[in-house]
């Protein structure tokens, strides 16, 4: 007896996920903190964790509002599997650069690549959430 749709289980799973991965980037920033001279992790070691809390928090949100929205499954499912997959991606490059070691900031030699990710990310993430959005005030306010 499922009484969430398969859109919204799938939103709570992915926030789940991202969540543990939180959990282990923990692990990770902790390990560094007790090893390092100055007892600090690298800068995106920690902004890894700490975006990857924040994310799976923010997709649990956005289940709220896929559960909520008066579009079809399929509208709502791809809408918030746009968010969660810049969320995933987002969390990736920060390990990436606290494994690397390679900057503290990855917008000081940036690069086109990195703009048109950035954009990318700028439209997918506040175009799926308005999606939703407008869903829910579809399906719960007319």
């Amino acid at each position: 007896m499922n009484v969430l749709g398969i859109d919204t289980r799938v939103t709570l799973f992915a926030g789940g996920l991202i969540f543990l991965l939180a959990l282990i980037l923990g692990i990770w920033k902790y390990r560094q903190m007790a090893t390092s001279d100055n007892h600090l992790a690298h800068p995106y070691v920690d902004i890894a964790h700490r975006a990857a809390l924040l994310y799976s928090f923010a997709t649990m949100l956005v289940a709220v509002f896929v559960e909520l929205s008066g579009w079809p499954t399929w509208v709502n499912l791809t809408a918030a599997m746009v968010l969660v997959f810049f969320f995933v991606i987002a969390i990736v490059e920060y390990i990436v650069h606290g494994a690397r070691r390679d900057t503290t900031n990855q917008f000081e030699h940036a690069t086109p690549a990195l703009t048109a990710g950035m954009f990318a990310l700028i439209v997918g993430e506040v175009g799926g959430f308005g999606v939703l959005l407008a869903g829910f005030v579809a399906g719960q306010l007319f």
